[in-house]
């Protein structure tokens, strides 16, 4: 399904729509640069989807009225230290429309998701100095169960 109404499980004036067409991208790129900055232009936005989706990367936003509130993203994955997950690659909300709630709705979207493709759990990042993403993961009982070490390499 690529929309689900609002009649069905959302409030009153909300879409949850699947990004699914290159033409879906351009109205939520704001949001995307919102979450990730370094994503400066829409061929570079559309290139990297074109990318992700052969690689089962999945995008739905949240649409009140003719404004893009929040988008998530996703990938199902399997691996030794998971099992079969459903990893978070995205989510965000506007800035304007922060603490209304449509976080939580993007969550248990993934949250239903994750149970339809018969995922054991939810995994995601986020950056050790951001609180508020910490402290909401926490009130929609996502637990912290590992730290994440990287290393940028130069070619």
């Amino acid at each position: 399904m690529n929309t689900i109404e609002a009649s069905t499980c959302l409030p009153q004036n909300l879409l949850l729509i699947r990004v699914c067409e290159e033409s879906q991208l351009p109205p939520v790129l704001n949001l995307m640069q919102q979450l990730r900055p370094h994503l400066t232009d829409v061929s570079s936005w559309i290139a990297y989807w074109k990318r992700a989706s052969q690689a089962g990367y999945r995008l739905w936003s949240l649409k009140k009225a003719d404004q893009f509130v929040a988008l998530a993203s996703y990938r199902i994955a399997e691996n030794l230290v998971h099992g079969h997950y459903l990893y978070v690659e995205d989510l965000v909300t506007d800035q304007a429309e922060r603490g209304v709630g449509y976080g939580q709705i993007m969550m248990e979207m993934l949250k239903q998701e994750a149970l339809e493709q018969g995922c054991g759990k939810i995994v995601l990042d986020t950056g050790l100095n951001n609180a508020l993403a910490h402290r909401f993961y926490y009130r929609q009982g996502l637990l912290a169960s590992s730290l994440r070490f990287n290393q940028v390499l130069s070619t």
